[in-house]
C-alpha cells in the first residue's frame, strides 16, 4: 500500500474529492494547511497599504491506497487540481509499512 499526500488550491477541494469518490476511493483526510513554494508567496494591496503574504492557503489530501490504482489515483488528482497556473500543488507517495483499523485490530488493506 501507499500513502498520497497532495497538496493543492482549496477550491479545487471539491473537484479532486469527487474524482477520488469516483475512482473508488474509500477515505481521504484533510487539512487545511499554509505553505509556500517556488512562488515565495506574494504581495497584496490592502486599504493602499502594500504588505507580503509569505504562506499562501492550501489543502493537504491524505489517503491509503492499494498499490494497483496509486497510479490512477495519481493521475487523478493531478488531472482535476490542475489549473495551469503556478502554485496548482505537489503530490507525494510513501509506502505505506502497516495499516491497523484500531476499533477492530485488522490489518493491511482490510483496515482501509
Amino acid at each position: 500500500m501507499k500513502l498520497v499526500t497532495a497538496i493543492i488550491k482549496p477550491f479545487k477541494l471539491d473537484d479532486v474529492r469527487q474524482t477520488l469518490a469516483d475512482l473508488g476511493v474509500k477515505g481521504v483526510t484533510v487539512t487545511e494547511v499554509k505553505g509556500f513554494g517556488r512562488q515565495r508567496g506574494h504581495t497584496e494591496l490592502y486599504r493602499g497599504a502594500e504588505y507580503v503574504v509569505d504562506f499562501l492557503p492550501k489543502v493537504k489530501l491524505e489517503l491509503a491506497v492499494e498499490d494497483d490504482i496509486v497510479e490512477q489515483a495519481i493521475e487523478a488528482i493531478t488531472n482535476s487540481a490542475r489549473t495551469g497556473k503556478i502554485g496548482d500543488g505537489k503530490i507525494f507517495v510513501t509506502d505505506l509499512e502497516q495499516v491497523v483499523r484500531i476499533r477492530t485490530g485488522e490489518t493491511g488493506p482490510e483496515a482501509v
